[in-house]
């Protein structure tokens, strides 16, 4: 559906992208992370004929986007970062001013414009001006004018970014509606909770190369991550213990082997659930009480964090 074969850029002397190869498949939301000047902004640019790369070629639904930018441009809806909006028009008027621009038929824009706010929560405030609109309400107006055609392809460039929660959560919403609607989606965020929840592949790109993609569960083998489970007991006596640590669970997975002052133990597993099936099943074996159990999942923000490290990128 998507193919970016071997692109790059660069703006004056500072590469931006380094012959970058993409390819994401029909009805895929496809997440593409990466640190403040990764590379990720200009990569959704050049996907949208915003910008021309410097070599390599683009290739969307089997059509080159440099030989053919009008028909590619027909397929696919941006969602950018910063708000295209003018505050001094209402959204109806905002979303006939962007249908206009993009070529949409007149033929049945007053309907679809309708469909398009009551699918966004925003039906009641139609005519309400821009200039009134909260932070939240405007990203949707955002993401409105990019459905207006009805495109199979939609590219969100931080769509969420400086919104309330409650508004996140809403967009969030609309977002799985879109991929279960068989939309194939690029999107790009800061927030990784949501890009774990939402995506079937992830990318991470750093210094404008593709560092690894992959599901988030392959990413974190990748990784080389696992989960700890801790494990706080209750007193048991010397004998008891000793036996507890012969156990091959407690040789196999044991971090920490606690002790008799501490009562604790943590234990890396490859598989949580299996693993602490197993861990209370030894405990309970030797009749010793299981006062509490801590999980520390692998979440994608450790795996991501593995990936481009700490350093900051200013």
């Amino acid at each position: 559906m998507i193919e970016i074969r071997d692109i790059s850029k660069s703006y004056g002397d500072i590469p931006a992208l380094k012959s970058l190869s993409l390819n994401i498949k029909k009805g895929e939301f496809y997440s593409l992370l990466g640190p403040n000047g990764a590379g990720k902004t200009t990569t959704i640019n050049l996907l949208g004929g915003l910008m021309h790369p410097d070599s390599g070629e683009i290739i969307i639904n089997g059509i080159n986007l440099k030989s053919q930018a009008k028909e590619v441009k027909s397929q696919i809806g941006i969602v950018p970062q910063e708000i295209a909006l003018y505050d001094e028009l209402t959204a109806i008027e905002n979303l006939y001013f962007w249908a206009k621009v993009n070529r949409v038929s007149t033929k049945g824009l007053n309907a679809k414009i309708e469909e398009i706010l009551d699918f966004l929560g925003l039906a009641n405030r139609a005519k309400q001006k821009i200039s009134q609109y909260s932070g939240g309400m405007k990203r949707r107006i955002n993401i409105a004018a990019a459905l207006l055609h009805n495109p199979a392809i939609l590219f969100f460039d931080e769509p969420t970014v400086g919104i309330d929660p409650q508004s996140r959560s809403f967009i969030y919403s609309i977002f799985k509606q879109l991929s279960q609607q068989g939309k194939t989606i690029l999107y790009t965020s800061h927030y990784l909770e949501e890009a774990e929840k939402l995506s079937d592949r992830i990318g991470i790109i750093d210094y404008g190369k593709l560092i690894t993609e992959g599901t988030f569960e392959e990413l974190r083998k990748q990784s080389g991550l696992k989960e700890t489970i801790n494990i706080s007991f209750q007193k048991i006596d010397k004998d008891v213990f000793s036996e507890l640590k012969k156990s091959s669970l407690m040789k196999n997975s044991l971090v920490s082997g606690g002790s008799l002052d501490t009562h604790k133990c943590v234990f890396i597993v490859e598989n949580r659930s299996e693993n602490l099936h197993q861990i209370v099943e030894l405990f309970a074996k030797h009749k010793v009480k299981i006062q509490q159990i801590e999980i520390k999942a692998v979440d994608l923000e450790k795996v991501y964090l593995s990936f481009t490290k700490n350093d900051l990128r200013d």
